[in-house]
């Protein structure tokens, strides 16, 4: 192409990759705040149709057919009749209070379940009599129905909130059971559109300011991120609408982290090479189109190593994981168009005068430069000179001092707690519903509220009782009737049948602890135990059961996707690198990583934050993340390495990777690892948890294994790391 023909063709190209980025991220803004409206946050919809669970809560509805979330108001400190008068009251208050936002100007009492003016709810006091609870339980189909810009169900929590707060009374109160704790969630994920986004989009300016030291730059990049934002939540958002993946909040926030930690990644690796070029090119368009060339194989194999790593978690039964496995990886794909394409755009739009958003340290042309890319960058005096220079001096002496410390951090990984939370102990701080929870347990039979329930054969119903009755832990087991189906206490309307469908029966089983509690998990564990020899197609449900099925899930999981995620990174190595050996030394030096990483997590969570446990998905999902995108910062490393050893030999080769790559790689693993820490404002343990295991994880692999053991283990095992197609390097 002539040069009056670039002339005019290359702004026209840079325009319109700009309008068209800027055309999606229109249509994803309006989107933006969509997401929540296609969100599933009910754990039990995340099991697989095979789970033991789902099918007695699919044979629970042929006895129940409405399905109710209970919201448990509990009251702590009563005294007396005048404490029970004043509860009454509250109640009173409650169900004549219209619901804000419905369109139909329906009361809280007309969307009970039952409704109020069929059986309004009762003060139960506690059998000491320090305290009382009420039932305001909605069906779960109205729960859901859309009221205003949040859901019946959230608004009617919020609104029994409201009047007790509104009460004269110096009793204290709270909002507990599925119904609390669902408002709390929900209150919780409110935050992943505003302040999650914000803060990590504060924590990147900060870093970039610091690592560019202009004003412009750091600009275009957040950008360019913000923009690929919009773009992966089109995606997402249509997948989730057709029903194509199951979103979550935990999910949602995330993706959004992947997007804006990913994208800053790609354009910082893409911005070094580009300022490398624009020392020794005089056309910004020529220098661009060099360090393109040189950037897109690593940043590529970078996106698709992480990609599949999302995409092997389609392998997940709980569906929670494997739908965060499209959502991650088309947030990825979003992130590398943006970088390529984008970002390469606003660099350019100054034209000849594109350096200008490097100001003011903007990289000059000089002729004498081009000599000075065959210089050996090790031999400066910088810190990541130094760095190279001792790791080639005592590569084995490097390598084994590193492999020691990740080993010994290792050894406290059977310390890591993941069997499990309960649904009160998710949050980080002590909500409503988990203050509740408190008062449920201390006064009341806490598993009242949700039970284990058993359905068995009709003849096998006693049995059943009797078999129940014997585990520890379980209160009470009665077969379910039809004043019990009705909210009656069991016995208190004398002698009845049990229900009866399809010859079979569901018998009630109570546990001392809350049913969303981890030690009823457990006690799930003993009842089945006790009850599966009475017939094969006898099955155990309820909320407990539902929690241990997904920790029995996850553990099947864990069997197959671990394994899977290392053989797609270990082939994407391959054919990046081209050699077998360098591959598998760097495999091997992430799965030392990982086990640091978790073992340090656990003395953390143990001794420093005191979380009660781990979702047991937290170690699984710690892997995708940390394997795939930790091997990220070796790809950086070892592309360069390959592209050096080819020149220069591989000790040199290694060497000068090294030097030449340690700033712009550990500026992108200290922005990785602050945008996951930015999981840390939403209140729930499981985000907090990804956010402190992924940030050291990262950390880690870009201050230990990147810096000291992979380019220890490359150098000490010298050309052979490039096995079987070395040919071409020497020592």
């Amino acid at each position: 192409m002539s040069t009056s023909a670039r002339a005019w063709w290359r702004p026209l190209a840079i325009l319109v990759v700009i309008v068209v980025w800027l055309a999606i991220g229109g249509a994803g803004g309006q989107t933006f705040g969509k997401l929540s409206d296609v969100q599933e946050n009910d754990s039990a919809a995340f099991l697989p149709s095979s789970a033991e669970s789902t099918e007695a809560a699919d044979a629970h509805r042929e006895f129940s057919p409405v399905t109710s979330l209970p919201g448990i108001f509990v009251v702590d400190g009563v005294s007396g009749e005048d404490d029970l008068a004043a509860v009454q009251a509250f109640v009173d208050d409650v169900v004549a209070t219209e619901i804000p936002g419905d369109a139909d100007g329906r009361t809280v009492g007309e969307v009970l379940s039952p409704a109020a003016d069929q059986q309004a709810p009762q003060v139960v006091p506690s059998e000491d009599g320090e305290a009382a609870l009420v039932a305001f339980s909605i069906d779960a189909d109205v729960a859901e129905e859309s009221v205003g810009e949040g859901t019946m169900g959230e608004v009617v929590a919020e609104t029994i909130r409201d009047v007790w707060a509104e009460q004269a009374t110096q009793l204290e109160g709270h909002l507990t059971g599925g119904l609390g704790i669902l408002a709390d969630l929900l209150e919780a994920f409110a935050g992943i559109d505003g302040v999650l986004l914000v803060v990590a989009l504060a924590v990147v300016l900060v870093i970039l300011l610091v690592v560019y030291r202009s004003p412009v730059l750091p600009l275009l990049v957040l950008s360019t991120a913000m923009i690929a934002l919009t773009g992966a939540i089109l995606a997402v958002y249509a997948m989730a609408d057709a029903d194509i993946i199951t979103l979550n909040g935990q999910s949602q926030g995330i993706m959004f982290i992947l997007v804006v930690g990913a994208t800053t990644d790609y354009a910082l690796l893409l911005v070094a090479r580009y300022r490398e070029e624009l020392l020794r090119t005089p056309s910004p368009y020529a220098a661009m189109a060099h360090a393109w060339r040189r950037s897109v194989e690593p940043i590529a194999a970078s996106a698709v190593t992480v990609i599949l790593g999302l995409l092997v978690l389609l392998l997940s039964d709980l569906k929670s994981n494997a739908a965060l496995g499209p959502a991650g990886a088309l947030g990825i794909v979003a992130a590398l168009l943006a970088a390529l394409t984008l970002l390469p755009a606003l660099l350019l739009l100054g034209g000849k005068h594109a350096r200008g958003v490097f100001w003011p340290a903007m990289p000059r042309y000089r002729e004498e430069a081009a000599d000075a890319a065959v210089a050996d960058p090790s031999q400066g005096t910088g810190i990541w000179a130094r760095v190279a220079r001792g790791v080639d001096a005592h590569p084995r002496r490097t390598w084994l001092a590193a492999a020691g410390g990740l080993l010994v951090l290792a050894a406290f990984v059977p310390t890591f707690k993941a069997s499990g939370l309960g649904e009160q102990e998710v949050f980080t701080r002590d909500t409503d519903s988990v203050l509740g929870t408190a008062v449920l347990e201390d006064h009341f039979d806490a598993g009242a509220t949700s039970p284990i329930r058993i359905i068995v054969p009709e003849d096998q119903a006693q049995a059943a009782v009797d078999a129940v009755l014997a585990v520890d832990g379980i209160e009470d087991a009665y077969p379910l009737t039809e004043s019990v189906a009705q909210g009656a206490p069991a016995g208190v309307a004398g002698p009845e049948d049990p229900i009866v469908v399809n010859g079979e029966v569901e018998v009630v089983a109570i546990t001392q602890v809350s049913s969303s509690s981890n030690e009823a998990a457990d006690i799930v564990v003993d009842v089945r135990d006790a009850v599966h020899p009475l017939g094969d197609d006898v099955l155990v449900g309820g909320t407990a059961a539902e929690q241990l099925d997904t920790r029995l899930t996850t553990q099947r999981d864990t069997l197959v996707i671990l394994p899977t995620i290392l053989a797609v990174i270990f082939v994407v190595l391959v054919l990046l690198l081209r050699a077998v050996v360098a591959p598998l030394l760097i495999v091997g030096a992430n799965i030392v990583s990982y086990g640091a990483t978790i073992g340090l997590s656990a003395l953390l969570f143990n001794h420093v934050f005191g979380f009660p446990g781990s979702d047991p998905s937290v170690p699984l999902l710690g892997f995708v993340f940390l394997v795939a995108l930790g091997v990220d910062y070796s790809i950086f490393l070892m592309s360069r390495a390959r592209e050096e050893s080819l020149a220069h030999g591989n000790r040199a080769g290694i060497r000068r990777a090294l030097a030449v790559t340690g700033g712009v790689i550990t500026s992108a693993g200290i922005v990785l690892a602050a945008t996951f820490a930015a999981l840390g404002v939403i209140p729930l343990i499981f985000l907090a948890q990804i956010a402190v295991i992924v940030g050291l994880g990262v950390l880690i692999d870009t201050f230990v294994v990147r810096s000291l053991l992979v380019p220890g283990l490359v150098a000490d095992v010298g050309r052979r790391s490039w096995w079987p197609w070395q040919g071409r390097i020497s020592d």
